[in-house]
């Protein structure tokens, strides 16, 4: 009795052993199968087109502009002071009037303030000027998010392949009568797609010529960039633009070559080793803009031009 006892045992040992080993066996082999269809090409680019379903507010219109109401209702519930031409007032403008993923930009003052405030500018004459910056998605992708686009972090997301959309950015200038209607008054592009720091309202030249100086940073070449917006013919004109910027080894500064209303520069040229641990100054070229040509050219050679 007592071998017959042993022997039972023993059978129920490799029972459960064989039973063990199957199951873990068939864990492996069907956790190998699903990484294979992982990184199956074909699986990843059908995971790629469902990423975003069509009631996802990052590519529903009407999705994102429902939660860009409510949000703006909470902030107006919350504001002490209201006024016609408030910001609050052109944020529901643009909701109103320009298509879904349009935002108005936000300054990059995180350590100055508990909040980040909109890139506004009001310009008090006889009638109230509203200078803003405006970010717009680009059609057929995922709508923006305004955080993505300031500060030195995102100067970077032009190198990778994520999914946080394409910003088109715009200096636009807005006309506000006394009872709160906006009007867009003119609109011009930035060259930039992210980065964005601040808006500043500075004067220029013999004239005082006052200018819009729009600072980026710019991570790729380890410095910044300035779109300097220059209203030589007024406000309600629409303005010239002219770059300037500093780097690693990369540089450009204002200047006033050839003594007319437009801004010039100087651009200079680097002499930079294999290794990048030398970098010296090689010399620098004026350009000044010609009327005719619509361009920045320089005496130095016709070849040498400038869009801005």
């Amino acid at each position: 009795m007592y071998k017959v006892n042993i022997i039972l045992v023993a059978l129920l040992g490799i029972f459960l052993l064989i039973s063990c080993g199957g199951d873990s066996g068939d864990e492996e082999s069907s956790r190998r199968t699903k990484k294979a269809e992982l990184d199956n090409p074909e699986t990843k680019a059908s995971e790629s087109k469902e990423y975003y379903k069509s009631d996802d507010a990052a590519v529903s219109g009407s999705k994102e502009k429902d939660i860009r109401e409510r949000n703006l209702e909470i902030q107006a519930r919350q504001a002490a002071n209201r006024t016609p031409c408030d910001t609050l007032s052109l944020q529901e403008y643009l909701i109103d009037n320009y298509p879904a993923g349009t935002y108005l930009v936000e300054f990059d003052e995180t350590l100055k303030y508990p909040f980040r405030r909109p890139a506004v500018i009001y310009l008090k004459q006889e009638e109230t000027l509203v200078l803003a910056v405006i970010a717009k998605s680009k059609e057929g992708e995922r709508f923006v998010e305004v955080k993505n686009l300031v500060g030195y972090e995102s100067s970077f997301s032009n190198l990778d392949s994520t999914r946080l959309g394409t910003a088109f950015f715009y200096l636009t200038m807005f006309e506000c009568d006394g009872s709160g209607n906006f009007s867009m008054v003119w609109e011009e592009r930035i060259p930039i797609h992210n980065g964005f720091n601040s808006m500043k309202i500075k004067r220029w030249g013999k004239d005082n010529t006052p200018y819009c100086e729009l600072n980026f940073e710019a991570g790729i070449i380890s410095g910044f960039r300035n779109y300097n917006y220059f209203f030589v013919d007024g406000f309600k004109q629409n303005p010239h633009l002219l770059e300037t910027y500093t780097g690693l080894s990369k540089k450009r500064i204002m200047a006033d070559v050839n003594k007319d209303k437009y801004p010039d520069y100087y651009e200079f040229r680097f002499i930079v080793d294999d290794t990048s641990l030398y970098i010296r100054q090689l010399d620098s070229v004026p350009f000044y803009w010609d009327e005719k040509k619509n361009l920045y050219v320089t005496r130095y050679s016709s070849r040498l031009y400038r869009k801005y």
